[in-house]
């Protein structure tokens, strides 16, 4: 079986408030630029709102993306300016695996300073208000192994906003 022609089955919706077509370009080079990158990000497709005159919620949506697709390091997303209806919450979010602390400053850095905030244990959220947790490979710090040092890790991860490998690999080493 060859991987590459597996079509993604399951595709994460985005709503937007007539910005679409600036987050799409944003994520897109945002990925691009990782020091990391696997596989080239892009914009697959954009439709757009009719010209003319729209009427009801529609109205003002003129020229405006209706629905995009784009991928990031091959993950594909559909997007689309459906108004303030609805908003982003933190009930959904993101998480970028990252290789290295290069690369997660790389994101932490990008995002926050484009207008995004941060949170505690990675997460921040985009100028959007959409979550993204940028982590290390957790998995050594926190799954198997001894409990003791996962815990210290633990608590460490806990008191930082963005994750700081040093900080817990000092933490699970206890030192």
């Amino acid at each position: 079986m060859h991987m590459k022609n597996i079509k993604q089955k399951i595709t994460t919706f985005l709503w937007f408030d007539k910005s679409t077509e600036e987050a799409m370009n944003y994520y897109v080079s945002l990925f691009n630029g990782n020091p990391n990158k696997k596989i080239d990000s892009k914009i697959i497709d954009i439709k757009r709102y009719p010209d003319g005159h729209l009427e009801g919620p529609m109205k003002g949506f003129e020229g405006k993306v209706l629905n995009g697709v784009f991928e990031l390091e091959g993950q594909r997303f559909m997007a689309l300016d459906g108004g303030p209806l609805f908003t982003f919450n933190e009930s959904v979010s993101l998480l970028i695996d990252c290789e290295d602390q290069a690369e997660i400053d790389y994101f932490w850095d990008a995002f926050i300073s484009d207008g995004g905030t941060e949170s505690q244990c990675g997460w921040l959220k985009d100028t959007w208000g959409f979550s993204w947790q940028i982590v290390p490979p957790m998995e050594k710090f926190i799954a198997g192994g001894d409990a003791e040092k996962s815990k210290r890790a633990m608590q460490a991860m806990l008191q930082m906003k963005k994750i700081i490998i040093a900080d817990l690999e000092n933490a699970y080493n206890g030192e």
